[in-house]
């Protein structure tokens, strides 16, 4: 299910997350040459992909929303 980009947070790890409309939460990792998202490396980066639809397995599997 696509769900919007709302937020983000840093987990324990340092790694972005990406925090969607329906309350999951998704690694949003720059992890070249595997997954290149440069974009979330600089906060106008972040802001500017705020409202992207992300595919949300979480919400396919209907589990809880997520908590920091």
């Amino acid at each position: 299910m696509q769900q919007q980009i709302v937020g983000y947070h840093l987990d324990e790890e340092l790694h972005w997350g990406a925090e969607l409309a329906c309350g999951h939460f998704q690694h949003v990792r720059h992890d070249p040459p595997w997954t290149v998202r440069e974009w979330v490396t600089t906060e106008r980066g972040r802001e500017q992909h705020l409202g992207i639809r992300l595919n949300c397995k979480k919400c396919d599997r209907e589990q809880p929303v997520d908590a920091i």
